[in-house]
């Protein structure tokens, strides 16, 4: 048996995760395995009754699992912000969920805005490391007034740069992107392995030129790791280069590996030359601890219980997730299924179709219990 940890969270959650559901026990029976599930009350609720995110007690039960099962999060009852990071980064960092796995892929049936790209043109996935970078929160602000730090901040500018701050300068703001050999050589590693499994193509993204000490250890390492995997092709891009390729040529892509900033950024472009927010999910890796898997989009409070949420994201995130726990023809089976409720029309307003969040999940379902 393969146990699960679900958290439905907030505003549309709970009701895409109820479908995903649905699809991940139809593939359970089509395919032979057990799944048992355990829910866990976390977000906006919890947390307006209680004052409570995460409790040491939520993290070691969660530590059991796998895999979790994530709906999403956020409410406007909260200042935005607390949930996310309290709960949703919270989850990532003490995991160590080291990879955010993206696929971009064009399902038959879906439009795209590419002009002229088809399914075959666009099936790449990109590997974005996920606890590095400008993300681990270091920075600060600084007023005229604070004249022992900002004369700090002063000379250290002038040391780097030959450059000085103006002494009328109201505030200084800064942040610190950090890359550790480590943490690239994890990432690199992941990527390199699944471009093995896939066309044995590799793109590292970054912005070298310019931001050199950060993204120049991230190009080093790249080279190093990448000597180990003589038979992959690999290649470097920088990051606004790589804008323009994605939209002009994503055929070219097989696997791109990028820092955590710049992989925030791309992947949402990916999102939306496979056809939306509505289609793309993701999940956050650690290949050797508990993982998390789920729909990159919000959770869309307005549409609370209106019936009217795209789940397919979220049917996508299961099929990542059984993938993940090696139940590889029942993940493609899964995938398959959706493709062909997209060919059926069986979809949400969002996507040109009339069918509710319920019908799409319990259509999928069945195309599931079907093959």
């Amino acid at each position: 048996m393969h146990r699960i940890a679900v958290i439905g969270g907030d505003g549309i959650g709970p009701e895409i995760i109820r479908e995903g559901r649905k699809v991940l026990e139809a593939a359970s029976d089509r395919y032979g395995f057990s799944l048992g599930f355990e829910e866990f009350e976390l977000g906006a609720d919890r947390y307006l009754a209680t004052g409570e995110l995460l409790t040491g007690d939520t993290l070691d039960d969660l530590s059991k699992f796998k895999a979790i099962y994530f709906g999403a999060i956020g409410d406007e009852r909260v200042k935005p912000g607390i949930l996310e990071k309290g709960i949703l980064l919270a989850l990532r960092f003490h995991f160590d969920q080291y990879i955010n796995l993206r696929p971009i892929r064009l399902l038959p049936g879906v439009a795209t805005p590419l002009a002229g790209k088809k399914p075959s043109d666009i099936d790449f996935v990109v590997v974005r490391e996920n606890t590095e970078d400008f993300y681990v929160g270091i920075g600060g602000r600084f007023k005229t007034s604070q004249k022992t730090t900002l004369e700090i901040e002063r000379e250290l500018y002038h040391a780097k740069f030959g450059l000085d701050i103006e002494s009328d300068a109201e505030e200084l703001a800064y942040q610190i992107g950090v890359i550790t050999r480590e943490g690239a050589r994890r990432a690199i590693t992941y990527a390199c392995d699944l471009a093995s499994r896939r066309r044995g193509k590799l793109t590292s993204v970054d912005k070298a030129n310019v931001l050199s000490d950060v993204y120049g250890l991230w190009r080093e390492v790249f080279t190093e790791v990448t000597a180990q995997y003589p038979d992959l092709t690999t290649e470097f891009n920088f990051v606004d280069a790589v804008t323009m390729w994605f939209v002009k040529n994503p055929e070219w892509f097989d696997v791109v590996v990028t820092p955590n900033m710049f992989g925030d950024i791309i992947t949402d472009l990916g999102a939306m030359i496979q056809g939306g927010m509505g289609l793309a999910p993701g999940g956050n890796i650690n290949p050797l601890g508990t993982s998390m898997f789920e729909p990159i989009h919000g959770s869309a409070p307005k549409y609370k219980g209106m019936g009217v949420a795209n789940p397919m994201a979220t049917i996508w995130a299961g099929s990542m997730l059984l993938d993940h726990l090696g139940e590889h023809e029942a993940a493609e089976g899964v995938l398959k299924a959706l493709g062909q409720s997209i060919l059926d029309g069986v979809v949400t307003k969002d996507m040109g179709g009339s069918s509710r969040t319920t019908d799409v999940g319990d259509y999928v379902a069945a195309l599931v219990r079907k093959q």
